[in-house]
């Protein structure tokens, strides 16, 4: 076996990322809030949290190799580093970024050519959703949201994938912006302003309300709170920045698009 024997995996998308590589012998501990794969839940320990971590319990499964994600999870990598560990935080939050990180994942561990191939089938499944949405009467408008106390908009890879779905994001340059806080809308109203075809939410990990959203103030002249065009996509399928987002996760948001778009002919 080549490359690191015992990975941690401080979020979902590199344990999903192993296991979809056939690598998943590799991993000792796993993130709390893993969903995907469902087995991983069964079968590995769980040692974090996004922003906190066991980092005790961490230390004594011996890692050799610890991946995580973002500079959220900055100070658990440091700790992890003063006691010796190799870490990588990848910090990647489009969509080529997913397909450089399944590719740099694969190779860290040694499997390089099965990543690259994995990775290059991901790409020619978006570019047969983008071939598909090319076909409708016309793009909606799409406002995607995060959360809702605060609403927060939706971060890049969601803009890009409604983008490859059919859709066009209303906040994009909101969607530029890499942290939660600079993507808090302070004004709700310019949600109705900006007129959105379809709402979709994903509320990190609470149930979407549709209903409390038709009733903020304002926005019953939404056209898509006119028409009950509001939908939940589950945060497990998109709100990670790995496999799962290129996959079932762009696929939920087609499906609504399409579904849209067969309403508009």
């Amino acid at each position: 076996m080549q490359g690191p024997r015992r990975i941690v995996c401080l979020t979902e998308e590199p344990t999903e990322t192993l296991y979809g590589l056939g690598e998943q012998d590799r991993i000792v501990g796993i993130s709390g809030f893993t969903v995907r794969p469902a087995i991983a839940r069964r079968e590995k320990p769980k040692v974090s949290a996004f922003t906190s971590a066991k980092v005790g319990e961490i230390l004594k499964l011996k890692p050799d190799f610890v991946v995580g994600f973002s500079d959220i999870q900055a100070d658990i990598a440091a700790e992890l580093i003063r006691a010796g560990i190799e870490v990588w935080i990848a910090n990647h939050r489009s969509v080529e970024g997913i397909l450089d990180y399944i590719r740099r994942l694969g190779a860290l561990v040694g499997v390089a050519g099965k990543a690259d191939a994995w990775a290059d089938t991901l790409q020619r499944g978006l570019e047969a959703i983008e071939e598909e949405a090319s076909k409708l009467p016309r793009r909606p408008r799409v406002y995607f949201e995060e959360w809702d106390e605060p609403l927060i908009t939706g971060i890049r890879w969601v803009a890009e994938l409604t983008r490859i779905a059919g859709g066009d994001d209303v906040f994009p340059e909101r969607a530029a912006e890499p942290l939660a806080k600079q993507r808090i809308l302070e004004d709700p109203g310019e949600v109705a302003r900006r007129a959105p075809d379809i709402i979709l939410g994903s509320w990190c990990g609470k149930k979407f309300r549709p209903e409390k959203v038709a009733a903020r103030p304002g926005w019953n002249a939404i056209p898509a709170v006119r028409d009950g065009e509001l939908h939940e996509i589950k945060s497990p399928l998109i709100l990670q920045p790995g496999p799962a987002a290129l996959t079932d996760g762009v696929r939920a948001i087609a499906a609504r698009i399409q579904a849209w778009g067969r309403g508009q002919g």
